[in-house]
This record gives C-alpha cells, structure tokens and sequence, in this order.
C-alpha cells in the first residue's frame, strides 16, 4: 500500500443510501450514479454495495465504466447516461447497457446493432430536453420520437427521463425554472401517452431534487453526490434542518498521505518550483507525498487550503509538484513526526479537519470535481 490512499467507508454509503430512502416514496425506484469511478470513490467496491443497498439501476456514462462492472460480475441494469461513439455501440448492446437516444440516427444505430445480436427485444431510455440543453429532444417531439422507438421493432422503450439544470439552487429564479422544466417534462410524458405509447419508467429527480422535491419522484430517482456524503450545493445541511427534513450525510472518501521527511529551513530559503515562497523566519517544512498527479491540484496551495496532522491544521507552503506537497510545521513541533498521516480530506474520524466541500468553497468549485479528480494512481482502501 502506498504511502498515499483514499480510504473508502462502504459503511458509510450504506449508512447515506439508507438515509436518502427515507426521502424515497414507497414504489419509486432508485438508480444511483457510479460514473466516473462511482465520483473516484471505486465503481465496482461501490456498486455493489450499491446493489447491496436496494440500488434498482447503476448510473454510468461511458461503455467502458459499463464494461468494468459486468466483469466484476454485476447483473443490475446499467443507465448510460452520455452518448458514445458508433464503433461503441457494439459493445454496449453485447453489455446490456440501457442507453439514453433522442434522434433518428441514434435510434437507427442501436436497433440495427440489437438486429445484429438478436437481442431484441431490447430496452432505451428516450431523454427529453427541457432545460438542461445537453441532450434530449424538443419536448414537442417526444411523441414523435417515442414513435420512431416502436417503430424498430426491436427497441422498446423502458423510460423516459429529463435532466434539472438548477434543482440545487435556493432561490425564486431557480425554483421557478425547475418547476418549468417538471411541467415541460410531465407534458411531454403526456403527448407519449396520447400517441397511444408507453413512456416506461419515468425520472428526473438528481440528488437535490429527490431530496428536496419529493413531488418530482415519479417512477425513479438518480441520487449521486448524496450518495458519497456530500449535499447538492444550496440544498444544505443547513437548508434541509430549516426546512424540517434533516438529513445526515457521511463523507465516503478520506484522503491521507505521509509526512515523509522533515527539514530545517533558515531565513529567506525558498521551496518549491518558481520560488513561490520563502521562509520569513527559521521554521521545519514537512514534505507529503502527494501532488497533483493524485489530484492534489496546484489551485489548493493557491486558495489557503490546509492539511491535518494529528488533529491541527498545517499550511501548504509553494507550489503543489505532480509527487509530493510541502507543509509549514513551525519550529521544533513536537505534535509532528516523521511518517506520521496527513490528512487531506474526509471524515472527522480519521483525522480529517475538513471535507471534499470546504476544499470546493475555496477553491471555487464543487465537491463532485474534487473528489472525482482523486486519480486511480491513489490506491483505494475499502472499509465495511
């Protein structure tokens, strides 16, 4: 095991996927996201407690993602939710993998694929845009393109899903725009059902909205980031305790690292690329072995994110290398030794004095880039 690692809590999901249920009405179906190796958290490990978990459907979005799971031996059906390329499709179909289609062609490659393997008869999503502007068709020719699903003869469609552009933000505006996109959505299921078409499992609901608009359920929800303990940006911890509807999340991921060397740096001396940083006054820098090559990016040191190292918080002095990170100890710190774990981010029972999401608010960004960013090069240690 390398001196680096992202402890994985399978516990902990298990504990956030049966939090998330009590938001979940009776009968409506679960499909949790495992794309992008399940946030960098391990999409087999993950899945298949998942699966373990009550998971209906396993959100991927490439073929490969789709291939890696079948051969770790899980039969649960695979949403796919991106495109792939034509010489992909192929592969999907001989995967069982359910894919999203919303124009003519697309359809037309995949029923002739599904020809080609006699796999018929075999089951799409149609996807519906009503806001987002990725993919999906007009709302307005939902029907029409439902119809062109039958008409294969060999597709079926198995549901009909949208996608919530701001369903995790607090405001009039976009509450305004999500309860549009519901309408605009449930009109276009309408148009199907009176084509004298069965729209399949109908879903919208990400990880805001099946928490916070349990109206919007209908057939399925998609929860992903909640699932990994993190809330979907402004619907908070905070926010939901206000709301009446509290709900306890668990950081899935910790990520650790080793003081691997501690030095002496005098007066003026600098560290790191391009001398960024020079010590004002004689001090100890421990050096981490952790960089950007793990996804330990070089914004962190930029931004005043810190480091733990039993349980007090230590500043990143230069530039963030591909390998390794160095941290300002202070002089003759006894609460420091050589090896002892650096604790980057997670859970507070590890150690951690931050999470993925106070990384994100000061840097910008959000927690599912930050965890997902945590390279395959960082071996993963799962817990039960």
């Amino acid at each position: 095991m390398r001196a680096t690692k992202a402890i994985i809590h399978l516990d902990y999901l298990k504990q956030n996927i049966a939090e998330i249920k009590r938001f979940v009405k009776p009968g409506v179906k679960m499909c949790i996201a495992v794309k992008a190796d399940a946030y960098g958290h391990g999409a087999v490990e993950c899945a298949k407690t998942a699966v373990a978990s009550g998971a209906d459907f396993l959100a991927i979005a490439t073929v490969d993602e789709g291939r890696e799971l079948r051969d770790a031996g899980i039969k649960t059906p695979l949403l796919m939710l991106s495109l792939c390329a034509p010489e992909e499709i192929a592969d999907a179909v001989s995967l069982d993998i359910t894919p999203f289609v919303f124009d003519e062609e697309y359809i037309r490659l995949f029923a002739e694929e599904v020809q080609r393997q006699n796999k018929a008869p075999y089951s799409v999503h149609l996807a519906v845009d009503t806001g987002m502007g990725r993919i999906g068709c007009e709302p307005k020719n939902a029907a029409v393109i439902a119809q062109k699903i039958a008409d294969t003869g060999v597709l079926v469609q198995g549901g009909t899903a949208t996608h919530f552009a701001v369903s995790d933000v607090d405001s009039k505006e976009g509450r305004d725009f999500t309860e549009l996109q519901f309408k605009t959505f449930t009109d276009a299921i309408t148009l199907i059902r009176n084509a004298g078409l069965n729209p399949g499992l109908c879903h919208c609901c990400n990880s805001a909205a099946t928490i916070d608009h349990p109206e919007m359920q209908l057939d399925m929800v998609r929860p992903g980031i909640i699932v990994y303990g993190y809330y979907a940006e402004e619907i908070s911890k905070a926010y939901l305790e206000k709301k009446g509807t509290p709900l306890t999340l668990r950081p899935v991921m910790t990520l650790v690292s080793t003081v691997s060397a501690i030095r002496r740096f005098e007066a003026e001396k600098s560290v790191g690329y391009g001398r960024t940083w020079k010590a004002e006054k004689e001090t100890d820098i421990g050096v981490l072995t952790i960089g950007y090559g793990d996804g330990w990016v070089r914004r962190f040191a930029l931004n005043g994110v810190p480091v733990a190292v039993n349980g007090k918080s230590y500043p990143i002095r230069g530039r963030i290398c591909m390998d390794q990170c160095m941290i300002d100890l202070g002089l003759d710190n006894k609460n420091v030794h050589r090896w002892d774990a650096a604790v980057l981010f997670g859970d507070s029972a590890e150690g951690a004095l931050q999470t993925a999401d106070d990384i994100a608010q000061k840097t910008g960004t959000i927690s599912y880039e930050i965890t997902s960013c945590i390279t395959r090069r960082v071996p993963r240690e799962f817990k039960e």
